[in-house]
């Protein structure tokens, strides 16, 4: 089996293609991905797996490129994307380029050279906007960043696909835990590092507000669970919990007790936004036991000092 992933050197990919690298079922694992966050940890060890692994060093709005490496592919994971804080507004340009457009090259490309090829994309619940977003319940997004907006027109793009293909769109809550390419702008990353190394974790608004998260082993997971599943298809919530920002706070003082909390802008009530697990990925998605203080300590535990 040929398997391509898209952002295949990326905070999720990397941890992904691990995982494939191992899976006797593939063949060829084409990790496809422009470095453009400096990510080398994929290129570290320990040492991958016994598949056929070649790396690629290319753009998602390159269209000759990727119909060069999608051509022949049985699995495509579309997870290249520009990626920020779930709400932020900034580099609104670029999210187009990347999440809409880039996304739209991709379905191009399997359409001109993979027609045989079950796509996976993992999209985001930034496209809910905020209150309660539900896949199950179909409930209309209403994206309030440019992001979200991004995320939910590559979205439309891949509808496209699905009617004549098996196609998996994975909305994801923000992800945290330790990762062979960290990302220290996801919050509670973020928030252990604070703690950890510099003794103060600055909150903004009241910190009333809520997201909806999942641990990175239970997205690579229910990713990796997709290689031979032919039945799955259509658009799941990929979550785990919904937790306030205090809430995360209070998880910290376990841990780091002495921990200084600085509140900016408190007076803003920001946005919330609560996604419950997905009834439907039931024996696809893990269920995970661990408590959130217990994650905080095992992430802190792979700090240098």
């Amino acid at each position: 089996m040929k398997v391509v992933v898209t952002g295949g050197a990326g905070y999720i990919g990397a941890e992904l293609c691990a995982v494939l690298a191992r899976d006797r079922r593939v063949e060829e694992l084409v990790v496809y991905d422009l470095l453009e966050r400096g990510h080398y940890g994929l290129f570290m060890g320990p040492k991958l797996g016994k598949a056929k692994v070649r790396f690629v060093q290319g753009d998602v709005l390159d269209s000759r490129r990727l119909e060069q490496e999608l051509k022949g592919a049985d699995l495509v994971y579309h997870l290249a994307a520009k990626v920020i804080t779930p709400f932020a507004d900034a580099g609104s340009s670029q999210f187009e380029q990347v999440n809409h457009w880039g996304t739209a090259e991709v379905v191009y490309a399997i359409e001109a050279v993979a027609p045989e090829a079950r796509v996976v994309y993992l999209s985001s619940a930034s496209v809910y906007g905020q209150g309660t977003g539900s896949a199950l319940s179909e409930a209309n997004p209403s994206p309030r960043s440019a992001y979200g907006h991004s995320k939910l027109r590559g979205e439309a793009h891949m509808d496209r696909l699905g009617d004549h293909r098996q196609v998996v769109v994975l909305r994801s809550a923000n992800v945290y835990g330790h990762g062979r390419c960290m990302r220290f702008d996801a919050v509670i990353n973020r928030f252990v590092f604070q703690a950890h190394f510099q003794g103060r974790i600055t909150v903004r608004g009241t910190g009333m507000q809520k997201r909806p998260f999942i641990h990175l082993d239970a997205v690579v997971a229910t990713l990796a669970s997709l290689v031979d599943n032919h039945s799955l298809a259509g658009t799941f919530d990929l979550a785990e919990q919904n937790r306030s920002v205090i809430d995360l706070v209070e998880a910290l003082r376990s841990p780091w007790p002495d921990t200084e909390l600085l509140f900016v802008d408190q007076h803003l009530d920001l946005m919330s936004l609560e996604v419950q697990r997905d009834p439907r990925l039931a024996g696809i998605q893990p269920v995970r036991t661990i408590s959130m203080t217990d994650d905080l300590r095992e992430l802190a535990g792979k700090f240098a000092w």
